[in-house]
């Protein structure tokens, strides 16, 4: 991904962004041919794992031992040029993104592979949710067990990409936040937060 350095995203906030946006994009060599699955990724409890796992029918799972990329999107935004002070201006996007680089290898042990399945479950659904999956058929689960090839992906590589407006003077990057959060979307209000945290952290 190429990333200027004003807008290079800290090492250490990456993988809190990949728990904050785990729904990502998984891309692979398959026979040749790119393929991509959008799916759920966990960062595992020891960080240098990704957890996932596909659908059997799905060629991806013949990436085995191959390196693959994941990507992360975050929200992203329109900036207008109508919202500076000049008309020396052209239209932009402000986005966040994470790309992690690594190993695609499968899980074999049922322990691990309901392990990581529990915490899927467990992530997602919300403190108060009535659903449990110890409380599932367990004949049912076998069954749906069948159909799934768990995977882990050894990091190997990791960049995030914050474009913020970082290169443009702070009364320019208030007028975009402030017409942001005019807007009535869920990707500008955030994109207009995401801007006051980085303004507040180069005062």
């Amino acid at each position: 991904m190429y990333i200027p350095e004003h807008f290079r995203m800290e090492s250490s906030s990456i993988l809190h962004f990949v728990k904050d946006n785990p729904f990502g994009i998984l891309v692979s060599n398959v026979d040749g041919k790119m393929e991509a699955t959008h799916l759920p990724l966990l960062v595992s409890s020891d960080q240098k794992f990704l957890i996932g796992h596909f659908a059997k029918p799905n060629p991806q799972k013949n990436s085995l031992n191959q390196e693959v990329l994941c990507i992360f999107p975050g929200p992203h935004s329109y900036i207008s040029p109508s919202w500076y002070e000049t008309n020396r201006s052209v239209p932009t996007w402000n986005f966040t993104a994470v790309h992690i680089k690594g190993i695609l290898t499968y899980m074999e042990d049922p322990q691990e592979i309901q392990n990581s399945l529990k915490t899927l479950v467990q992530t997602f659904e919300s403190h108060d949710s009535s659903y449990k999956l110890s409380e599932v058929d367990k004949d049912y689960l076998i069954g749906l067990e069948k159909g799934i090839v768990p995977f882990r992906i050894q990091i190997k590589e990791l960049e995030g990409k914050e474009k913020l407006s970082q290169n443009h003077t702070r009364e320019r990057r208030l007028r975009v936040i402030e017409n942001l959060e005019r807007k009535p979307g869920d990707n500008e209000k955030a994109i207009a937060k995401l801007m006051k945290q980085s303004l507040d952290q180069n005062s």
